[in-house]
């Protein structure tokens, strides 16, 4: 199996820390400064400008982390779905703008969904018509920026219903993003497929991956080998995969980075 080259997630202030380690590989950044009211307002130019900064001499792929708290896809109000479309396109104007090629966005899709999908009349149609009610507009201004849309796994439990929904837009620019911690959650939680199943059932429209490990309790976002990931054949089924994702450790202590990276270097899983 050969080993995959991956990157990190962080500020852009925190570049600084890891900047070696990132640059002299070239390895995929995503940048988490976009993701709340404050920074796509009246701190957007700041954390452009910062970003700019921070990546200038970086060579390799760039992404950032989208909007997510409040703002469901799958929102019932049709008063909050336009705000919701307005705040996503916002953020692509920053993506666009720091020169992101990616944004992440999280699933609507929950363990409510799967129990409840045959319990109301057209009920998978109708949760669809409204992501397509947010989503269409920012799929298409996504298209013309060229960025793609990854959706994130958050407490979904068939992989399949999610990646059905990315299909059903018919656009390059949404696409499958993987988060293996809340996978692994999900199948403590939920009884949901092992994080591996994921991977292979996403196949060659997974296009981003978070690399992060916990135990089964909580979205701990520790380094991989603090949890229970097996990430042998986590990474067996991410080297048969042809579309190239952004692997990125996603850590809530980013220092741990190198500690997170070493681990799957000596398991011969990562350069």
């Amino acid at each position: 199996m050969t080993p995959l080259k991956i990157g990190a997630c962080m500020l852009a202030r925190e570049i600084v820390d890891h900047r070696d380690w990132l640059f002299d590989a070239d390895r995929d950044i995503e940048l988490q400064d976009f993701g709340s009211y404050q920074a796509l307002t009246h701190e957007l130019d700041d954390r452009v400008a910062a970003a700019k900064a921070a990546l200038s001499g970086h060579h390799g792929r760039v992404g950032i982390h989208g909007p997510y708290e409040g703002l469901d896809m799958d929102n019932k109000d049709p008063e909050l779905r336009p705000l919701i479309t307005a705040r996503f396109l916002k953020a692509l104007e920053a993506a666009d703008r720091v020169g992101a090629r990616q944004m992440v966005l999280h699933s609507p899709y929950k363990r409510w969904y799967q129990w409840n999908l045959f319990n109301k009349p057209d009920y998978a149609a109708t949760v669809l018509g409204r992501v397509h009610d947010i989503m269409k507009p920012v799929v298409e201004q996504a298209e013309a920026l060229g960025v793609t849309l990854v959706i994130e796994n958050i407490l979904d439990v068939d992989p399949a219903t999610r990646r059905d929904m990315v299909d059903s837009f018919g656009s390059d620019a949404i696409a499958l993003s993987i988060d293996t911690g809340h996978a692994h959650l999900a199948r403590r939680m939920s009884g949901a497929a092992p994080v591996d199943y994921f991977v292979r059932d996403a196949g060659d429209q997974l296009k981003h991956v978070h690399i992060q490990d916990l135990d089964g309790h909580a979205d701990r976002h520790w380094a991989p080998g603090e949890g229970e990931i097996h990430w042998v054949e986590v990474f067996r089924a991410l080297a048969d995969c042809q579309s190239a994702p952004h692997l990125v450790l996603e850590l809530r202590r980013k220092a741990d980075i190198p500690k997170g990276f070493a681990h799957l270097q000596g398991l011969g899983l990562a350069i």
